[in-house]
């Protein structure tokens, strides 16, 4: 069944399944695009980057604006409301609602027209912001705002919530930068807004009265470049140009809905460097801000942004992320601001970063200058990801948004700062903020218990001090995200009467029949109503069978890790959700899946639990291959979380066939390996007979298109014997005295063992050559990891608990234990402690066991002598990195290890190789696991020269690329064997 087509559930507010029904129809007949009033569908689009939740009656995408008017026409003799969308990443709570959710970003996401010489771009609402930044590239131009979620987030998202963004200081916010509008009212009504709009028509002419009515209150507004909550009624006066596109920035889709457009282009320097400055503390570095601002490079040029950091982001950054070294690259410091400069050449930009360095150095503990773009980049991505870094505390501590992003004059911003950390002592909370200080907008998440009754109270009773704090410092409730439904209930402490009056008058103007996302900014739903982590949920009984230990070992808490900020969600989204970026469903994309199972924990919507078959069919498509867990802000685990509903699914039921076949693959492989060698050749042979092929794989489970791989004659532990190795196997001459390096521990993993041993003696060959003298287990070992992701736990830790009390004897003695395969690696470093939290032996993995490259990382000296004696060419490589690797794992020993051998390398940015262990083989699986090969392994290995090698350590990468025909992969074992025996000793 899929979601779509789901059964149809009773929806909320008084709608009933009948209107419901009947309702979905009539869009359906009237629209080309998708409609969904499934249950799976409305649980996906439930909630957004904030507190708060509303279920949408239904979920429309329509296809070009004439769907849009047409739905609309449904809507309006349906009498329901409705909430235009973009990529909901909003964190106030302004793009969740019980209305029928129009989706704009699936297909109304065009770039119409590029004019460089008027400098502007004509765009439909969809459009990702960082889409037309790169339209403008060509000609020098850029559109200036730009939030941390500028990857993903849409034009008509940021117009609705009037976005900003790190380089407001150069280029203001979303009004500032739009120049028309054309849009669509709730009864019809199509305009086309700009400045001096035509005073004809009901709405110009309602708005033009409004302004002169209220023009002297109106002039009493904040004078405040962040300054974005509330309605811009400030746009309806003569002075301002009489400009009703800006006065609709920033309504949150409450008057109209967007259909087109036109927005400002502004010049872009050619090159950027970055200054950042470390300070005693967030307090200096805010005090300083005017200071900073006031600072001009030698091309006269002022900075394009200034952007602050406290030492609590990156504690949590490198608690969250303890392998990643991003954050080491800071000056000293317990607070920073990121200064960028522009200019016509790297060699400017660098020289107007080191004249604000410079002048700041009488304010600043440390600093450094930064031009390498990738650095930049690098250094970019820590103040990005904070909203996500905070979210989480190491031990499982969960912070929300709330009071996201309240601004003040700049010059206030440090008194403020103090102030504010007062307000939270006061109420006993704690928060990590970040922000763009050069503003004077701050961000923070705090630890606000939504739990409990006190706790909501607390929480509410805080956001109006905070509000109170604000206002006394001339400042705006919101100087980004807007107020959704977080802040509007706040709005009559920051204006006076007649202002919410005409909020109330301006929104009755666009939208008398109040059905556009009602209940937001005018006559707002409160702080405290509607918030997705209520009291006494969840609902389902929560006894995980893995441990959670990240997450107090509660599956429902791990479910409250996804936050909605979307970066899963994106073309190109890193490692992980390869099947979104085959898809381009939300369902296949991290977020979707959180949601699902968010909602199945609740119970409201997704009513069956552990048998809910909208969430089976989300997952099914999901590779367990952990990319989330890293590339992730919030470190979702979604491969935990899918194995967790497979225990639980499944628990004393008849599991899929596949789960028999290969979930139980390293018992089928002992099996075989027991066999003499020449009946396993038969076992070959009789793979690759048609008929018989075909039959087995389908009472496997595994899909026709699908090879069975050839597997070892003998397996390595056989063919090794005492020797550790191979007969024949060349173990290359270092002139290092055999053993003087101690002992290791090869994990025989079956991967390794069965199908490639040939990997097995390059690496004790490649060992023994430094030195090291390598064993063997006793006996088969295995880390379980095939039974885990196919949901078999109680298997999975017999197997694991068996293997470990076989190694026991080294991981006691401090012996190093050695994989080979990342996956398996990856599951001894990560999962053991999910399978066997209780285990004394699985505490002493974490250290205990090492990858390949990590050991011969401790010997880059005595490889790269040995390379260099090496008269052949330098090897060159393209890498695939195993997505368990990039996760768990991390690559900067290989990248050294390959450094110190004289090999080019060129890692691919390829995500997942679309195989993912047992996925790519199941029936109804090959095509998207082809698809994502397709997307950038497969093109790159045919693209490159036949002498270029891929190197692929992960088994499932390599089956890929064999199994396309494309070339035989190589492992980092016998790329290091290979050219260590190229070099041997000098007069060798």
């Amino acid at each position: 069944m899929s979601l779509d087509s789901a059964r149809e559930t009773t929806t909320t507010d008084g709608i009933t399944p009948e209107a419901s029904a009947a309702l979905a129809d009539d869009l359906r007949a009237a629209m080309g695009g998708a409609v969904r009033f499934d249950a799976g569908s409305r649980a996906m689009w439930s909630a957004d980057a904030s507190n708060y939740r509303g279920i949408p009656i239904g979920v429309v995408s329509p296809r070009d604006a004439a769907d849009v008017e047409a739905a609309m026409a449904v809507c309006r003799e349906h009498d329901v409301p409705v909430l235009p969308l973009g990529s909901r990443t909003s964190i106030a709570g302004q793009s969740v609602n019980v209305a029928v959710a129009m989706d704009l970003r699936t297909h109304l996401n065009k770039i119409i027209e590029v004019d460089p010489e008027k400098k502007s771009a004509r765009v439909q609402p969809g459009v990702v912001c960082d889409a037309v930044r790169d339209a403008g590239k060509p000609h020098g131009l850029t559109f200036g705002p730009d939030p941390s979620t500028h990857n993903r987030c849409t034009i008509g998202g940021m117009i609705g919530n009037n976005a900003c963004g790190s380089h407001s200081v150069a280029w203001g916010k979303t009004v500032d930068n739009v120049r028309e509008l054309d849009v669509l009212t709730y009864r019809g009504e199509r305009l086309v807004v700009g400045p001096n709009t035509p005073g004809e028509g009901r709405i110009p002419q309602a708005l033009r009265a409004l302004g002169e009515r209220l023009g002297d209150d109106i002039r009493g507004y904040p004078d405040l470049t962040r300054r974005v909550s509330g309605y811009n009624l400030d746009q309806l006066l003569p002075e301002a140009g009489w400009n009703l596109a800006k006065a609709l920035v920033g309504t949150e889709g409450t008057c109209a809905t967007i259909l087109e457009a036109t927005v400002d282009l502004v010049d872009s320097p050619p090159a950027r460097a970055l200054a950042v400055l470390g300070f005693p503390d967030a307090y200096a570095a805010a005090d300083n801000v005017m200071v900073v601002r006031e600072q001009r490079g030698p091309n006269g040029q002022g900075p394009l942004t200034i952007e602050g950091m406290d030492a609590g982001l990156i504690a949590a950054l490198r608690a969250q992320r303890p392998t990643e070294t991003t954050s080491r690259m800071l000056p000293e410091g317990k607070g920073w601001l990121y200064v960028e400069v522009g200019g016509e050449t790297r060699a400017e930009a660098t020289a107007a970063a080191e004249t604000v360095a410079t002048a700041m150095k009488a304010y600043t503990v440390s600093h450094i200058v930064v031009s390498e773009p990738s650095q930049m980049a690098q250094l970019w991505r820590i103040r990005e990801e904070g909203a996500g870094v905070v979210t989480r505390s190491p031990d499982g501590g969960e912070a929300w948004p709330g009071w996201e992003d309240s601004a003040v004059p700049p010059e206030r911003f440090g008194s403020y700062l103090r102030e504010f950390d007062k307000v939270l002592e006061r109420h006993g909370r704690r928060g990590v903020y970040y922000g763009h200080f050069g503003d004077g907008c701050l961000h923070v998440r705090i630890d606000f218990d939504l739990l409990s009754q006190p706790g909501i109270a607390n929480f509410r009773q805080f956001m109006i001090d905070a509000a109170d704090l604000v206002v006394a410092h001339g400042g705006s409730l919101s100087g980004e995200h807007g107020d959704g439904q977080a802040r509007a209930e706040l709005l009559p402490r920051m204006y006076p009467p007649e202002i919410i009056a005409g909020f109330s008058d301006f929104k009755a103007i666009w939208d008398p029949d109040e059905k556009m996302n009602p209940g937001r900014v005018v006559r707002p739903a409160t702080m405290d109503e509607n918030l997705r982590v209520f009291v006494g949920m969840p609902t389902m009984t929560d006894k995980p069978m893995l441990a959670f230990a990240d997450d107090r070992g509660s599956f429902t808490r791990a479910t409250r890790r996804c936050l909605g900020v979307g970066k899963c969600a994106i073309e190109g989204s890193g490692v992980m959700c390869p099947s979104f970026n085959v898809t381009k469903e939300e369902k296949h994309s991290t977020r979707g899946r959180a949601r699902l199972l968010f909602e199945m924990a609740n119970g409201e919507i997704i009513k069956d639990g552990w048998q809910s078959d909208e969430v089976a069919e989300s997952l099914d498509l999901c590779l367990s291959c952990k990319g989330c867990k890293s590339d992730c802000p919030v470190g979702v685990d979604m491969a935990s979380y899918k194995t967790e509903f497979l225990a639980q699914r499944f628990k004393g039921r008849i599991r899929p066939v596949t789960h028999y076949s290969m979930g139980a693959l390293p018992l089928w492989l002992w099996m075989v390996g027991a066999l003499p060698a020449k009946a396993v050749d038969g076992l070959n042979k009789l793979a690759k007979r048609p008929k018989l092929s075909a039959l087995v794989k389908k009472l496997g489970g595994i899909t026709q298109e699908r090879d069975i791989p050839e597997i070892a004659r003998e397996t390595f532990t056989a063919r090794a014997g005492a020797r550790g190795y191979s007969e024949g196997t060349i173990v290359p001459d270092l002139g290092i005295a055999p053993g003087s390096r101690g002992r290791v521990l090869l994990w025989t993993d079956t991967f390794t063992e069965h199908f490639d041993p040939v990997i097995a003696d390059d690496a004790v060959a490649t060992l023994t050559a430094l030195g090291y003298t390598v064993e063997l287990p006793p006996r088969a070992v295995c880390c379980g990891l095939t039974w885990t992701s196919t949901g078999q736990v109680g298997a999975a830790r017999k197997v694991l608990g068996r293997s470990l009390r076989t190694i026991e004897p080294w991981l006691s003695a401090g012996v190093p234990v050695v994989g080979l395969e990342p996956s398996c690696t990856a599951a001894l470093r990560s999962d053991a402690h999910e399978l066997l939290p209780d285990d004394p032996l699985v505490g002493k993995l974490k250290t205990g066991v090492r990858t390949f490259a990590e050991l011969l990382s401790e010997h880059t000296e005595e490889l790269s002598a040995a390379a260099g004696r090496n008269s052949a060419p330098d090897p060159e490589v393209l890498v695939q990195v195993h997505c368990h690797q990039h996760a768990e794992l991390g690559t900067e020993a290989d990248r050294g290890v390959l450094d110190s051998l004289g090999v080019k390398s060129t890692v691919l940015d390829s995500g997942c190789c679309g195989l993912a262990g047992n996925f790519g083989f199941e029936d109804g699986h090959y095509d998207v696991s082809m698809a994502c090969a397709e997307r950038v392994l497969l093109p790159a290995v045919r693209a490159a020269e036949p002498s270029v090698d891929l190197l692929a350590d992960g088994f499932s990468c390599r089956t890929q690329v064999r199994q396309a025909g494309e070339r035989e992969p190589v492992h980092l074992a016998q790329l290091a064997a290979r050219v260590l025996r190229g070099a041997g000793r000098p007069g060798s």
